[in-house]
């Protein structure tokens, strides 16, 4: 019988991922609203102008949106009559205001053009801002698929757990990406994601001070590196202060990531466990050494995230306002 089940279970993933690939595809809007991708860029690029801090903000607030329940633009929903949406969890807290407010603007962009209002998801703005970002920081541009819809709920307690944080190791790392249907080598490829943005030093700060329970600095660290981070978080900082997680060049999407943590400049434990693991090391030195392999994982590891729980039918709609339900 446990084979049985094990059977059903497999034919309903492949029937569910091919009613998303069905769903999902470029120029999704093409009769409805055929100037979308142009119209988000623009709004991207006027939010770029005012802050860098939209490129990081935008892609992290991708990450977040679509590892919890699915790309739906969950996460942008504001807590309301007692709900306590995914935005107010903990783990999202720290997720910068500039991402939120690219995706509003956009948007707004979008709607104010008479034949495309209303009829472009929240969740599909957020993708295409996405990807927008990634090239105004000197990454690779890709086509992205779209036909999502956004979700009908949104609330704290799906975030609990579904998160990674900054002390996995590799196979916990590998266990919560695969069940999204990501395998090692793009859970690699996103962690990449680390080589734009900050950190608050909470995050971090036991491996430069009380590392395994100790007194002690984390060994796969560099002790140059971390007496550097000692000096910018000292041992009873303020937990707001933050420090860029790419020391070398922390304002553009480029492989150094990798080049980091060949050289023990991982910020978290679970980016140095990526080249301190063996099973994992040599993906890291051959992105670190090819960017252009590297930016055709990212595309892929992106595309992939973007058809994780995709929202179809019933199970979604189109928001006037992405950040409160119809």
């Amino acid at each position: 019988m446990a084979g049985v089940h094990v059977w059903a279970t497999l034919v309903a993933i492949c029937i569910l991922s091919s009613s998303v690939s069905a769903q999902l595809k470029q120029n999704y809007y093409a009769s409805v609203c055929p100037n979308v991708e142009s119209i988000v860029r623009g709004a991207v690029n006027a939010k770029f102008k005012q802050t860098f801090v939209t490129v990081p903000a935008t892609l992290r607030l991708f990450f977040h949106d679509c590892f919890v329940s699915g790309c739906d633009a969950s996460v942008i929903v504001a807590s309301a009559n007692g709900n306590t949406a995914e935005k107010d969890h903990p783990d999202n807290l720290s997720l910068a205001g500039d991402g939120f407010d690219t995706v509003i603007k956009a948007k707004k962009a979008v709607d104010a053009v008479s034949q495309c209002r209303n009829k472009v998801s929240c969740a599909d703005i957020l993708a295409l801002a996405t990807r927008d970002v990634i090239v105004l920081a000197g990454g690779p541009s890709y086509k992205v698929e779209l036909g999502r819809l956004d979700g009908l709920v949104s609330t704290a307690a799906s975030v609990e757990g579904n998160l990674p944080h900054p002390d996995f190791k590799l196979d916990k790392l590998n266990s919560m990406f695969a069940s999204r249907g990501l395998n090692q080598a793009d859970m690699i490829a996103l962690s990449a994601a680390h080589t734009l943005g900050f950190s608050h030093c909470s995050k971090f700060s036991n491996r430069l001070y009380s590392f395994n329970s100790g007194n002690k600095v984390d060994p796969t660290l560099d002790p140059n590196y971390a007496n550097q981070l000692k000096g910018m978080c000292p041992k009873n900082v303020d937990p707001t202060i933050a420090v860029n997680m790419d020391p070398t060049t922390p304002t553009k999407f480029d492989n150094v990531y990798y080049k980091n943590l060949q050289q023990k400049k991982g910020l978290f434990e679970s980016d140095q466990a990526l080249f301190t693991d063996a099973r994992s090391r040599p993906t890291v030195n051959a992105w670190a050494g090819n960017a252009t392999a590297f930016n055709q994982a990212f595309i892929t590891a992106m595309t992939k995230l973007g058809r994780f729980g995709v929202k179809t039918g019933r199970n979604g709609n189109i928001r006037r306002d992405c950040g409160v339900f119809n």
